[in-house]
């Protein structure tokens, strides 16, 4: 009790504050008011204006895409992103089991089935040995160039990992894989702006690219999304898609094909574009932050997770490994009883009644996550 205790005293003397510490709060700044008031001053609030193109040549500059498309969230963009890449019924996904819900769910919502496969330790991101492992074992290409599972009969479509947390998954490699086999790459960045693999943003090693705006992210539009891409066609359809599939006329209202109310607002889009101009300044605070829990954690003994050596992260969340599930759960009850949030991370996919009967391999190192990670307040002191 006495190192939990130690771990509270110090997460407060970061946030110098004897007050209820959220996990990660966000923070308002800068330009917010203005460009929310000149939103509503010029009425376009809602799905057209200034702010939208603007919030999308912002994540180009930002990321060094080409192409970016706004989107009201970032599962809808994960959804749009596996549609624009020929995701269809019946068809399978791999990604990984410890992940956010909204990963499986998006798949679900293109009518296909998620495979779930393990993720690394280190990274707790998706693990190209294992994605190999699983490809090498039940894939087969096809006459026709698709990849195809021996085991369901069902077309391995796409791979979808996850930069958990934050924290860059091995990518290149996992985008290497892909190749191999012919199944289209979709990063679900959703909790990674601002993190860096081997100097290259995260989104841009696949086909396309997706993150998210919540209030509890990095940075915020309230709601909000988007996807990135270098693939013009890409872009394209998704920017169609998104906005109901409606062709361009003076009057007319012309719909080509089902599309989607997927579109981020205007006044989400000013929000947005006010946090992205203090993205740096807010990295740096959080990197700090990372800095000083990792001088203390080592100095107690406890495993701190921290960036590869070719990744560059935004820590997000900040994240603790414990000796175990009931030191977990322990340190869990004892600070939230002190008004310090902290969390565990998500139970693995596989547990939820939705997708326990979906296949997957060990997923030895995603249950050992499971059991010991947690994590600690993280945002902008």
């Amino acid at each position: 009790m006495s190192k939990f205790k130690s771990i509270v005293n110090f997460i407060r003397e970061q946030y110098k504050t004897d007050d209820f510490i959220p996990l990660h709060a966000p923070v308002f700044r800068g330009n917010e008011k203005r460009y929310l008031n000149e939103c509503i001053d010029s009425t376009f609030v809602s799905s057209v204006g200034k702010f939208v193109d603007r919030f999308e040549e912002m994540m180009c500059q930002f990321t060094g895409a080409r192409y970016a498309v706004a989107c009201v969230n970032g599962t809808n963009a994960l959804h749009v992103g596996l549609l624009v890449n020929g995701v269809e019924k019946d068809d399978e996904v791999i990604t990984q089991a410890l992940t956010f819900i909204a990963t499986a769910n998006a798949i679900s919502y293109a009518n296909a089935t998620p495979v779930f496969v393990d993720v690394d330790k280190d990274t707790m991101g998706l693990s190209p040995a294992a994605l190999n492992n699983f490809l090498n074992k039940y894939g087969e290409i096809s006459n026709h160039g698709y990849t195809y599972n021996k085991s369901t009969g069902k077309r391995i479509k796409a791979c979808v990992p996850m930069h958990t947390f934050g924290f860059p998954c091995r990518i290149d490699e996992i985008a290497d894989i892909c190749k191999i086999w012919n199944i289209s790459l979709v990063e679900d960045a959703a909790e990674s702006i601002g993190s860096f693999y081997k100097e290259k943003h995260t989104g841009l090693f696949g086909d396309v690219g997706i993150f998210s705006f919540n209030g509890n992210k990095t940075i915020t539009s309230g709601g909000g999304g988007s996807i990135i891409t270098n693939n013009e066609g890409l872009a394209k359809r998704a920017k169609h898609l998104t906005t109901q599939a409606k062709l361009p006329h003076q009057w007319k209202f012309v719909h080509d094909e089902i599309g989607y109310n997927y579109r981020m607002p205007n006044i989400n889009a000013a929000l947005a574009c006010a946090q992205l101009e203090q993205l740096d300044n807010m990295l740096k605070s959080k990197r700090d932050l990372a800095e000083a829990y990792k001088a203390f954690f080592a100095q107690e003994n406890i495993k701190f997770v921290t960036e590869q050596s070719n990744a560059k992260a935004n820590y997000w969340l900040n994240t603790l490994i414990l000796e175990d599930e009931a030191e977990r759960d322990a340190f869990l009850e004892y600070s939230n009883q002190q008004n310090v949030m902290t969390r565990p991370i998500w139970d693995l996919m596989t547990s939820l009644s939705m997708f326990k009967d979906c296949q997957y391999d060990g997923l030895e190192n995603s249950q050992w996550l499971y059991e010991r990670a947690v994590n600690i307040p993280s945002g902008v002191s």
